[in-house]
């Protein structure tokens, strides 16, 4: 099932319907002891809607904060590592990818963050820059994973490029990330041939395609979460965003208007126009 927000309340997507559920907070209800069967039992009662309009289905996130893991797949480490050489980065990121302790950054709060069907932004005093297609876990206050989305970890590869301490002005700003459209509210992983899918239209037509599947992902989600929530706390739950193994080549940048377009198997498609 597919739980959406959406600025008429929230909808669930269960076996071909969609069902209006009558619950005001984002907050409250994915802070459920056991969001899937409270779902499963409220959508036998549920008022039958239409499905959501695009226009009204906004980002999944209330109070949450979003967090990401870096160099997690092979195709990440090699970008990384090019990227900074001439910052003495390469052997940094080698030994990230390498160490059992992974790299986990904090990315946004609810207002940083873009829905579908609305803009992305690019750094004004950036000249490189692309999207991160990534697999998102929603994890509920208690460390459970509960359900998965479709993020996209923004980045100015130029500015991390130039020092990785650098990264929270890379990764950081204004709209640099967008969730959506709807959480798949799953108990159980997803299997390892699910396939995240990128494409980037420009004045309409694809200026660069790829697709990855979660076999490259190096790290657990499990485990991700596990060293997220050492010594933190996350009251209203959190969203992790598990790292990109899909990377354009080093001639491309984003300009504004491109669309982006990011699917995942089982979960739908986010798009975004960059502002």
């Amino acid at each position: 099932m597919i739980l959406y927000r959406t600025t008429h309340g929230h909808l669930v997507e269960h076996n071909g319907s969609y069902h209006a559920i009558d619950e005001p907070s984002f907050d409250v209800l994915i802070a459920h002891e056991d969001l899937q069967a409270y779902l499963t039992a409220v959508t036998e009662e549920a008022t039958l809607t239409q499905s959501p309009n695009p226009a009204t289905i906004l980002a999944p996130i209330e109070r949450q904060e979003v967090w990401a893991a870096g160099v997690t797949y092979y195709n990440s480490r090699r970008a990384r590592i090019a990227e900074s050489k001439d910052a003495g980065g390469g052997d940094f990121y080698d030994r990230v990818y390498s160490a059992e302790r992974p790299e986990l950054f904090f990315k946004a709060v609810a207002h940083r963050v873009a829905g579908p069907n609305t803009p992305v932004k690019i750094r004004r005093d950036a000249t490189w820059s692309v999207p991160e297609p990534e697999l998102t876990l929603l994890v509920n206050p208690r460390a459970r994973i509960i359900g998965y989305t479709i993020g996209n970890d923004m980045s100015s590869r130029d500015i991390e490029g130039a020092n990785p301490l650098y990264l929270p002005q890379a990764k950081v700003y204004d709209r640099s990330c967008a969730l959506g459209p709807g959480i798949l509210i799953r108990s159980t992983p997803l299997p390892k041939s699910t396939q995240i899918h990128l494409d980037i239209l420009r004045s309409g037509h694809s200026e660069f395609a790829a697709s990855v599947t979660l076999a490259e992902l190096k790290r657990d989600p499990l485990t991700l979460v596990e060293y997220l929530f050492r010594d933190q706390s996350f009251p209203h739950g959190c969203f992790l965003l598990t790292g990109t193994g899909i990377i354009p080549p080093d001639s491309f940048t984003l300009q504004y208007k491109d669309e982006i377009r990011i699917s995942i198997d089982s979960i739908g498609t986010l798009v975004n126009e960059v502002d």
